[in-house]
Order: structure tokens, then sequence, then C-alpha cells
């Protein structure tokens, strides 16, 4: 086999390599100072091309991985934040059940509601604590804030079973108010209905046009929620 044909070597192969060229220097049985000097000319030369070999290999497995492209991110939240969306994703249970499970279903049958988007709200507003209570003053699994619990017929926000039903509830009648564009009941949901109203907004599509022009908080809750849903329906 040519000097030309040899592949890129192990950094480990070459040491030892190395290590055979220093013990046939020193080895007694080596035929003659003549030919142990013209071997160890050619080792030297292979020895060489072998170590070129592998510095030239080297850059192009660092330009390999450069190329690799991002996972796709779901549609609809294009301008989220790469590192936001990993994070996010981290967060997610997925399909992994939960302790309130059976609430959870037993609201969205009872108000139409697709349980993984009321996960992907629990999950966004309170990371599954019943305990949960913001500075605010929202209390529990989905953050009621004491009026609207009162509103809802919730008398104790931190029982899971009322907090569930009671947030599940106002969520279906944002969802009925904004026709089914989830993305608009999730901003009201995080910032009240008057933003939407005052920008004219009508659907989804308008809302992730002008997403920009809502606070930071807003556009951070619609897009978790909805990269928590997808994860909640794996």
């Amino acid at each position: 086999m040519s000097i030309n044909s040899v592949p890129a070597m192990d950094p480990r192969t070459i040491k030892e390599l190395l290590q055979l060229q220093i013990l046939a220097k020193s080895s007694l049985l080596s035929g003659g100072s003549g030919a142990s000097t013209a071997d160890d000319g050619e080792f030297s030369e292979l020895l060489n091309q072998l170590m070129a070999m592998q510095e030239n290999a080297a850059p192009s497995t660092d330009k390999g991985a450069a190329s690799i492209k991002p996972a796709l991110i779901p549609a609809g939240i294009s301008s989220a934040p790469a590192v936001e969306g990993q994070a996010v994703r981290s967060e997610s249970k997925g399909s992994k059940p939960t302790s309130y499970d059976a609430m959870i279903e037993a609201a969205g049958r009872k108000f139409g509601v697709d349980t993984s988007l009321i996960k992907g709200v629990i999950q966004a507003e309170s990371s599954f604590n019943p305990n949960a209570q913001s500075h605010a003053g929202a209390k529990g699994l989905m953050q009621l804030m004491d009026a609207t619990a009162q509103g809802l017929g919730v008398r104790n926000s931190f029982d899971p079973e009322q907090n569930i039903e009671g947030g599940t509830k106002y969520l279906a009648n944002l969802l009925e108010k904004y026709d089914g564009n989830t993305g608009m009941a999730l901003a009201a949901y995080n910032g009240g209905p008057a933003r939407l109203k005052r920008l004219g907004i009508q659907s989804d599509q308008e809302l992730m046009e002008k997403l920009h022009l809502f606070p930071k908080e807003t556009q951070g809750y619609v897009r978790k929620v909805l990269q928590f849903k997808e994860g909640f329906e794996v």
C-alpha cells in the first residue's frame, strides 16, 4: 500500500509509532547502522505524512459539525429564540402522566378544551405547583386572580380541582370569544383582551404578525404555552 493511500489516523496510533521508532533506534537486533539509518528515514517520512494527513482531516470534521441544521420549531412561533425554544422543551413534561390528569380530562370534557392546552397553561403558569402564588396575587395551578376566581365560582384557588375547573372554564370562554384562535385566547389569558382589541387583531396569524407589539411577558407566554402544548401532544 502506498503512502498516499494511508488514511488519517488516531493520535494514539501516531504515539505508538513514535514509541516504535524509539525502540528501533535502541534495538540490538537492527541490521547494522546503515540499515537502521535507512529504515529510520523511511519511518520518519511515513510518520510525517500521517501526521500531515491527520491535520488536514481535522478541519473537515469541524466544518461538518457546523453545517448541521437546528431542529425546526412549530409553525407560528418561528420568531422565538432558539435558546428559549430548547429551554421550553426541556421543561415540558411531554406525554408523561401528571398528578392532575383525571381532573384535567374532566374539565376538558366539560368545557370542550384540549387537555394538552390545559396542561400547557398549567406548566407555564405554575409548573404544576398547586401552591404557587405570584407577586400580583394570582394563585394555584392556573394562576387565578381573586376577582376572576370569584366570578368563576372558585372558592379556594389552592384547591387543584377547583382551580383547574375554573381556569379551564375561563380558557373556554376566551376560545369562544376569539373563535377558537388559541394564540389570541392565550394572549388574553395572560395580559387581558384590551391590547388585542386596540390592535384590531382578528386571527392567530394577525397575532403572530403583531406579537412584537405586545409586552415581552405576553410574547414569551404565548410561545411557551404553544410549545408546551405540542410537547404534551407527543
